[in-house]
């Protein structure tokens, strides 16, 4: 069962926190801007997502709008 916190751009789930993780669904792009992301598993069940660098501010301002923009 989902959990924890799911995170909206635009009205798309872009993704989430979950177990004080910020989780980013993978697409074309947030693969490739996120080259260096680890794939983790938010809960049990569900599809691999990108373990974000919430450090690196500039990349997620970016990545985030390019996610909503592919799904």
């Amino acid at each position: 069962m989902m959990g924890e916190y799911i995170i909206y751009y635009n009205g798309k789930v872009v993704g989430g926190i979950y177990d004080d993780r910020f989780l980013l669904k993978q697409t074309k792009s947030s693969i490739r801007l996120l080259s260096d992301a680890s794939l983790e598993t938010p809960y049990e069940g569900a599809k691999k997502m990108l373990l974000a660098d919430i450090d690196n501010r500039d990349l997620m301002c970016k990545v985030i709008p390019i996610i909503a923009k592919e799904i």
